[in-house]
């Protein structure tokens, strides 16, 4: 292992800031991916020349792999794929919405799937006969299936849990992973004993109202049916055995957590993880190329998140799909860009070795050195997974959450009262 010269984490900030859940710019620097052939695309249903689409997407940390994929596209097509990028502390729902009023309909567009498609329905294009569906992964196809036909390409299946510094680990004494919440807590013990802060947690509203609730969510006997009794207002949060089980997992996050947690934002959160400052990053596989900006060679493993005496999981899913616009200019050509992009030998290369994907259909090959350790580490844990089941609810919903979360955070609401928000803030969105 190459050492790294690890620098001020103010510096190592610089170099993630534009990147994450933070923000809107560039994630990892991509190398340029070469001419390659394209098994997706014959003849007659090659793309036309110098036509220009839109791709207006959420995933931040692709930023700029996905513009330099999409200047690959050019090359080998004469077709130009305008990517606009909003994410992490952007409303980007709101954003999409508004550049459809606007006039600017973009070819393609990210959407999370369930509730999250209804409103765009009406120009989601029916996806089910192009030539990559039989090669998805059965799971990845539920968010975007109404009435038996597909209307997205599920962009990637991630994954969530607690990372992990292996080597502090290692100075606190802790020789077994731990994989239940008394097992964590007595982690938590022996790294401050140590000296060591045990977890590196931010105040970004996304983290807490979308990630760190559906743990809660995803550990009740039957999500699903839970969410709907949520939205139906036959169940609460308030009074449920399983959120009570939460609150302490959240508990040991925010009370063993750095100084300045309140004020600290993805990006920094990210970095000072990277700068070995914490031991443990409540986060997902998404953060690989950030850290590996700071240090590629930073000893890394995924914990289960337990929040009780049983054996805890690691939480994955589709972060997004892929939607063609029917009302755009161009629909055909952004699902010939689709199929390029998991067919030709330079879009399964961006996929996995650019972009750090681990990809949802079955003929891009992934390896540990492709996607990183972090995702290594979710799919180890992939047999004993829960799910994402926050999309099912109407948007706004994870921002009111994330919104009583940030209060609950900062000592102003009681774990009752932050709970009774989670069940109005529900009622309320069903009502619009």
């Amino acid at each position: 292992m190459k050492k790294v010269l690890m620098v001020g984490v103010t510096t190592l900030l610089a170099m993630v800031m534009a990147t994450g859940c933070g923000s809107n710019n560039s994630g990892n620097s991509a190398s340029n991916g070469g001419s390659s052939t394209n098994s997706g695309t014959s003849a007659s249903n090659a793309p036309a020349k110098d036509v220009s689409i839109k791709v207006f997407q959420f995933k931040v940390e692709i930023a700029e792999q996905l513009n330099q994929l999409a200047k690959e596209y050019e090359k080998e097509t004469g077709v130009h794929v305008d990517v606009e990028t909003h994410g992490g502390g952007e409303d980007y729902g709101a954003l999409l919405k508004a550049a459809i009023a606007s006039g600017t309909e973009p070819e393609i567009y990210n959407n999370g799937g369930y509730a999250a498609l209804e409103p765009y329905m009406d120009r989601a294009t029916d996806l089910s006969d192009q030539a990559w569906v039989p090669n998805l992964l059965e799971t990845t196809k539920a968010p975007t299936t109404v009435d038996g036909k597909l209307y997205g390409m599920p962009m990637n299946t991630e994954g969530y849990g607690i990372i992990y510094n292996k080597d502090l680990f290692a100075k606190a004494g802790i020789t077994t992973e731990p994989k239940t919440l008394p097992e964590l807590t007595d982690a938590v013990k022996k790294l401050k004993d140590a000296g060591i802060t045990p977890f590196e947690a931010t105040n970004e509203w996304w983290s807490l109202g979308i990630h760190m609730v559906n743990v809660a969510i995803a550990n009740q006997p039957d999500p699903a049916k839970f969410v709907e009794d949520w939205k139906a207002g036959k169940t609460t949060a308030a009074g449920n055995e399983v959120f009570k089980q939460w609150l302490n997992y959240v508990d040991l996050v925010f009370q063993n957590a750095q100084k300045d947690m309140l004020t600290t934002d993805y990006a920094t959160q990210v970095a000072t993880f990277a700068a070995g400052q914490a031991a443990m990053l409540p986060q997902g596989n998404w953060v690989q190329g950030d850290i590996d900006k700071v240090n590629p060679d930073l000893n890394l493993g995924v914990l289960p998140i337990s929040i009780n005496d049983q054996a805890g999981h690691v939480l994955i899913g589709v972060p997004n799909n892929w939607i063609v616009n029917s009302k755009s200019a161009h629909p055909d050509e952004a699902k010939k860009f689709l199929d390029w992009m998991v067919t030709s030998d330079t879009g399964k290369k961006y996929l996995t070795q650019e972009f750090h994907f681990m990809p949802a259909e079955t003929n891009i090959d992934a390896t540990k050195e492709d996607i990183g350790a972090i995702a290594d580490g979710v799919k180890a844990l992939n047999s004993t997974a829960l799910g994402w089941f926050w999309d099912r609810f109407p948007d706004g919903t994870t921002q009111g959450f994330g919104a009583a979360m940030q209060e609950y955070q900062g000592g102003r609401i009681s774990k009752d009262e932050m709970l009774a928000k989670f069940d109005k803030t529900v009622a309320d969105m069903m009502k619009k």
